[in-house]
């Protein structure tokens, strides 16, 4: 791409060998309609932190010198996906207009690299992909019907064989974590019917721990008998997930069931 344009604003695209749109950080200065071409370095001096190296680098670019001289000068350029950032940081009237910019061209040239990639899956994936279904079916035809026509709805294809070999991976992830449902009820992964019954276990003991002592108000001999259940019941919970190494939510265990606490709140995750 030799030119690239925002409304009157005219892009010279860097041109590197990784099928990338790269825009210098003076030229996305200009278009996000900053006065100083290097607002642009001084929005990505403070955030730096969040860019990644496929969003923007620094190379040396031949310029123009006075008197015509010519000189090496390196300069920040950013990706599409950096512009997209960096103007999500700015604060000029025109960059809610330059984010949906950014984000039709970058599907726009991501349709055009995918003309030349698009490769169905081999018969060796398609045997993988099957023999996933088989597993997680178990012989039942509901939910072998239910795998495909969810996996082929997902990737928008009419059947598995036409599934892009760019998504197989995606695919297999998506087949072997997918959440069944059959006539009779949900069918659930041993492994996920514990992460369940320990993360229900947990919010009933925060409830306990949080309004026992109104409860002793009213039967001191209740609360004093089901300390103990609620004792072992933790135990048994942090064994649990010890041993099949079961990570619960990052809830605030703390506040979530006091009576100030809002509802929508309730399940606010810390960390």
């Amino acid at each position: 791409m030799n030119s690239l344009s925002f409304n009157a604003m005219q892009f010279h695209p860097i041109q590197r060998n990784d099928d990338q749109i790269w825009i210098t950080s003076s030229d996305l200065a200009r278009a996000l309609g900053y006065a100083r071409e290097d607002s642009v370095s001084r929005i990505y001096d403070r955030k730096a932190d969040e860019f990644t190296s496929d969003m923007t680098l620094t190379v040396k670019l031949t310029v123009n010198g006075i008197n015509e001289s010519v000189r090496e000068k390196e300069t920040r350029i950013f990706s599409l996906r950096g512009a997209h950032l960096i103007a999500m940081f700015a604060k000029t009237p025109i960059a809610k207009e330059f984010r949906k910019w950014v984000l039709d061209v970058l599907e726009n040239e991501i349709q055009h690299q995918n003309i030349g990639t698009r490769v169905k899956i081999n018969a060796g994936q398609q045997a993988e992909l099957k023999e996933i279904v088989d597993r997680r079916c178990r012989g039942i035809i509901s939910l072998r019907t239910e795998l495909w026509s969810r996996h082929n709805r997902h990737f928008r294809i009419p059947r598995y064989s036409e599934l892009l070999a760019i998504h197989f991976q995606d695919a297999v992830d998506y087949l072997e974590t997918m959440e069944l449902k059959s006539g009779t009820g949900i069918v659930i992964e041993d492994n996920q019917s514990l992460r369940i019954l320990c993360t229900h276990s947990k919010l009933f003991m925060t409830w306990w721990r949080t309004h026992s002592p109104a409860l002793g108000k009213l039967n001191p001999q209740l609360v004093y008998m089901l300390n103990d259940n609620m004792f072992y019941m933790s135990c048994a919970i942090d064994d649990l997930c010890k041993k099949y190494a079961i990570e619960l939510p990052a809830y605030d265990y703390q506040r979530m069931f006091l009576l100030e606490t809002e509802s929508d709140k309730r399940f606010r995750l810390i960390g």
